[in-house]
């Protein structure tokens, strides 16, 4: 190829990169009926997982905030909590396991969470800071045949929903991937270089079904 078609190439490519969207959820307020239905990849059937987003809210120490709900008929399989102290917890079918992290606020934070079942490995990192590890739920397994979503807690399946529990804020890029990535990776895209999408949930090709007052903000990065 010549050296005026490959920098044509590279040119093309520059564009298209120049010009890719980045979409965000802005949940304005309380309510029980705003949430977003994401659909994954392939089932929810996890013996290992992280999931990251990008978080911003400022209900400080008001009251609980759901950031990620995963639900099948009978249980809530994998739940994401900002809880009423500030600390951040996840919950696998039971229990939780908490952090004592800085408070999620206004300005956007990087959010992930791993969790391995052969070792009961659990941690949390905000912004490429990995928190201390924690051991959680040893041989445990995340079942399929539920529903991702984000703005509400359904106590029962898609549904039986409370404002008072509700997300209120921005949140974006939720990808989530069933084998815990290295702690490189992790800090890496916190940063924002680009490393392997999710495999269960990538933000850029997921299909999202919008339901009740949800606003999506595009941003060409």
């Amino acid at each position: 190829m010549r050296p005026s078609a490959v920098l044509s190439v590279l040119a093309i490519f520059a564009a298209l990169a120049g010009c890719f969207a980045f979409k965000t959820l802005v949940f304005q307020s309380e309510t029980s009926n705003s949430y977003v239905e994401m659909i994954p990849q392939k089932p929810l059937n996890l013996r290992a997982f992280t999931l990251c987003m990008r978080v911003a809210t400022e209900l400080s120490g008001e009251r609980e905030v759901i950031l990620f709900a995963y639900r099948t008929g009978d249980y809530d399989e994998l739940n994401v909590w900002r809880e009423l102290d500030g600390r951040l917890a996840f919950y696998l079918s039971g229990e939780g396991v908490f952090f004592r992290v800085p408070e999620l606020g206004a300005l956007q934070t990087h959010l992930c969470v791993t969790w391995d079942s052969r070792s009961g490995a659990a941690a949390l990192f905000m912004d490429g800071r990995k928190s201390l590890t924690k051991i959680y739920k040893k041989n445990h397994t995340v079942r399929p045949g539920g529903k991702v979503i984000l703005g509400q807690d359904p106590d029962v399946y898609l549904g039986d929903f409370d404002a008072n529990q509700s997300f209120v804020g921005e949140i974006g890029d939720v990808n989530l991937w069933d084998y815990v990535l290295s702690d490189t990776m992790i800090q890496d895209m916190s940063s924002g270089k680009r490393v392997p999408r999710g495999n269960i949930f990538d933000w850029e090709t997921t299909q999202l079904k919008i339901n009740g007052q949800v606003d999506v903000l595009h941003q060409e990065l």
